[in-house]
């Protein structure tokens, strides 16, 4: 049983690390193209969340915030195939800091056809339909 748990931690974390290794070999001088799509989305996101908090939050340099990003799942990953906790805790980290800015759905008007598309994206219905039609 050690070992399917070990495999199974080792697949799990497998995403993680190798979505961290292909940002780190295209990070380059401006951040690479994790940069370029996350930057729109983070500016938004922090206009955002500044109008709710009612306090101006300083603007982030996205390379750090790609590096931050990179680090969390790398090294969240690594402790997690160990079988840390705090592993798993920083993937959980990483996906609550970067879920709301990359499907940011709640910024559009429900009838808008931008927001069906981005809630569909975030909730895989479209993929969930597939599958279903596929094995039924």
């Amino acid at each position: 049983m050690g070992f399917f748990s070990f495999l199974g931690r080792v697949l799990f974390a497998s995403f993680f690390l190798l979505s961290a290794w292909q940002t780190y070999n295209e990070f380059g001088v401006d951040g690479g193209p994790a940069a370029k799509e996350l930057q729109p989305k983070l500016k938004v996101a922090l206009l955002h969340l500044s109008s709710k908090l009612g306090i101006e939050i300083p603007d982030l340099d996205i390379r750090h915030v790609i590096a931050t990003i990179t680090a969390l799942k790398s090294l969240g990953g690594l402790l997690f195939v160990f079988g840390s906790s705090f592993g798993a805790y920083l993937l959980l980290l990483q996906l609550a800091i970067t879920t709301p800015i990359l499907y940011d759905f709640y910024n559009y008007d429900p009838a808008k056809p931008k927001f069906e598309i981005l809630l569909n994206d975030f909730a895989q219905l479209d993929a969930h339909r597939e599958f279903v039609k596929e094995n039924l």
